[in-house]
């Protein structure tokens, strides 16, 4: 335990914030800025979960729910499942990501996350092939929402390493132009 005169940094809610930027309870034990941190009145939440690329990567996964709810009974141990791992992948490839890392470490899970989705929207293109029945106003929103959601990822990687060269070809060859098609086609 951090005796009073051993405290650097300030108190918050409960939680000391360390001249270094970790925080420490009053317990004396250090979480670093990407673990736990205050939410409301004794609650606490990890910092990923403020995160609105890990937000937006729930709501993404509520749709591939609903969207795979809609499939045959036969796709149960295939197309349905994978769509399910792949979506829950992304948040999940976010969060573990977002841990008291290196940035280059942090890149290298949201880059987890970018070929999850992309794996999400390519069972979308089987869905539709096979020509399943679904909503197609999820549709259409998940469509939407991926678009959004690969963005933010990119860019999230881009401001955590950089210096690196992401993609042999720009950017803007991995985004489907207004007509559905890739722009480097």
């Amino acid at each position: 335990m951090l005796s009073e005169d051993r405290r650097p940094g300030t108190e918050d809610g409960g939680l000391w914030t360390m001249d270094d930027g970790r925080r420490a309870t009053d317990g004396g034990r250090v979480a670093s800025g990407l673990s736990v941190v205050d939410k409301e009145e004794g609650e606490q939440m990890y910092k990923f979960e403020k995160l609105e690329v890990w937000q937006l990567s729930l709501e993404y996964l509520d749709l591939a729910y609903s969207l795979s709810d809609g499939l045959p009974r036969h796709e149960d141990f295939n197309l349905k499942s994978q769509i399910r791992r792949a979506a829950t992948s992304i948040a999940l490839n976010i969060a573990e990501g977002s841990t008291g890392q290196t940035d280059a470490e942090q890149a290298r899970f949201v880059g987890l996350a970018i070929r999850s989705l992309m794996e999400v929207v390519a069972c979308q293109r089987i869905v539709s092939r096979r020509g399943y029945p679904t909503d197609s106003a999820d549709t259409a929103k998940m469509e939407e929402m991926g678009l959004t959601l690969v963005r933010k990822l990119q860019a999230m990687r881009t401001a955590l390493d950089p210096s690196r060269k992401w993609a042999r070809e720009p950017e803007e060859a991995y985004l489907p132009d207004a007509g559905g098609a890739l722009t480097g086609e």
